[in-house]
């Protein structure tokens, strides 16, 4: 658990007021999905959604630095994976869909909302299903649909770089989009990198929207570097060439901080081509 400094710590009233703001804001998402949404085109739900992040950031006071624009429609992100936060994020600088594990899928409410809002739901450690998937993506990314993935498929504190799986790069692959790596990263009041907004390790949903809560202020910075031509490179190869650029925009060192392979959240330690658990909003790690 993240200790601020006194002078960097909300007042305990204004949290209250941020938590009360924050489930009025969800069930306004609820009945937008549920009473707008089927009746309006893909772009205007793309709209309602980036405007819904954005409102998500500003009441928990996170400000928003991104530098996205210009990027080609129908690219494939792939970025470092800190938080929950990252896919609001995300949607902020522009609206996205999303990779998910299966299971949130069964989730009462958040399950519902994330399968209508383009996310596209992965059963880990199925082959056949992965192909699935993929085909999916492919469509989404043909459609010139931007797709987000987190290939580490897990979390971190910010402070280093998992492995990248390769398997939802083959989309890219197979449909020739680029691949836009994007390097994710927070910052207090005061400029300095914060881990408060980390969804990693030990750390549980409250306690992270705790930490989140009682920050004064937070930057969540999204910056590009130069995108990928997959017609050019192999899944592997784009995989290791998004992560060393990742690294790089970052100051961060390429090889793992753990004595040993990354494992999952089940203890396994999946394969450089194991499927992203790439987390749409409100999921668990």
């Amino acid at each position: 658990m993240i200790r601020l400094d006194q002078r960097m710590q909300t007042p305990r009233l204004i949290q209250l007021l941020r938590c009360i703001r924050l489930g009025r804001h969800l069930l306004w998402g609820v009945a937008t999905v549920a009473c707008v949404y089927p009746f309006i085109r893909d772009g205007r739900r793309l709209w309602l959604k980036q405007n819904w992040s954005c409102q998500l950031l500003n009441i928990l006071g996170v400000r928003l630095d991104a530098q996205l624009a210009g990027v080609e429609p129908g690219s494939l992100f792939v970025a470092n994976h800190i938080s929950w936060l990252d896919i609001y994020a995300l949607n902020a600088a522009r609206p996205m869909a999303f990779v998910s594990k299966a299971e949130v899928r069964q989730w009462p409410l958040i399950g519902w909302l994330a399968a209508n809002t383009d996310t596209v739901f992965l059963r880990r450690g199925k082959g056949r299903h992965a192909k699935t998937v993929n085909s999916e993506i492919d469509g989404l990314l043909n459609a010139e649909k931007d797709v987000a993935i987190f290939p580490e498929g897990t979390t971190t504190d910010g402070t280093h770089l998992q492995n990248f799986h390769s398997a939802l790069m083959q989309p890219a692959v197979d449909t020739g989009r680029t691949v836009q790596p994007v390097a994710l990263s927070y910052y207090d009041a005061e400029g300095r990198h914060s881990q408060a907004p980390a969804y990693a390790g030990e750390t549980t949903m409250g306690q992270c929207l705790s930490a989140i809560l009682a920050c004064r202020s937070l930057t969540v910075r999204l910056r590009p570097t130069p995108p990928l031509d997959p017609k050019t490179r192999q899944r592997r190869e784009l995989a290791q060439a998004a992560r060393g650029a990742i690294a790089f925009n970052l100051g961060l060192p390429l090889e793992n901080h753990f004595l040993g392979p990354a494992r999952d959240h089940a203890g396994k330690q999946p394969s450089d081509d194991a499927p992203s658990d790439s987390l749409n909003p409100a999921s668990i790690r």
